[in-house]
């Protein structure tokens, strides 16, 4: 399953989100894949793709981060699976 990941960092300021990532890398379990990210030109937030079988996994993650940034997470599909789960409908 995909996720959309959408990181808010703590009072806008992405310096101690990079400063932990720098030392100590994503802290994610096993069983979560980082596909890609973007981040808002003014570094204020973050949004990710992550791929896991286990959503807990993501509250898993998510709590080693909860000191520095709010997360909201949204199942997603690709453009691909999206088309073809309308196509019986066209």
């Amino acid at each position: 399953m995909l996720y959309m990941v959408i990181e808010t960092f703590g009072d806008g300021d992405p310096v101690p989100v990079y400063r932990r990532l720098r030392d100590q890398g994503r802290l994610m379990p096993e069983g979560i894949e980082y596909r890609v990210s973007w981040v808002t030109d003014d570094l204020r937030r973050c949004f990710q793709i992550k791929e896991c079988q286990d959503r807990s996994l993501l509250d898993q993650w998510m709590a080693n981060w909860h000191d520095l940034a709010e997360f909201e997470v949204i199942p997603v599909l690709t453009s691909a699976e999206a088309a073809a789960a309308v196509a019986p409908r066209l």
